[in-house]
């Protein structure tokens, strides 16, 4: 696929992307070959494979769900620098302008 600098510099712009002119050449000729090969790719027939086929067999493993005994509010924040009614106190991290 035949594409511009300027289509490049606006990919990059939108990617957030510094570019220099000799990277935009460069980035121009290996995002074309990109192009062409998903072009490529799009000329092959693909109807009787099902969406979700994958070249290795997977198996999702499953595990026998059990109740068991978890910690305590007290044992699970025991170890907290500072904790305040069963909760971990930390800084406030984020300034919503609110004052």
């Amino acid at each position: 696929m035949n594409l511009t600098e300027k289509e490049v510099r606006h990919v990059a712009r939108l990617a957030r992307l510094a570019i220099s002119s000799t990277e935009l050449s460069e980035a121009t000729q290996a995002l074309g070959r990109v192009l062409d090969y998903i072009d490529l790719l799009n000329e092959l027939n693909t109807d009787a494979v099902p969406p979700t086929t994958h070249v290795e067999a997977i198996e999702t493993v499953w595990r026998q769900d059990r109740v068991v005994p978890s910690l305590s509010p007290e044992a699970a924040t025991a170890n907290g620098p500072q904790v305040s009614s069963q909760m971990f106190v930390v800084p406030k991290i984020l300034d919503r302008g609110e004052e």
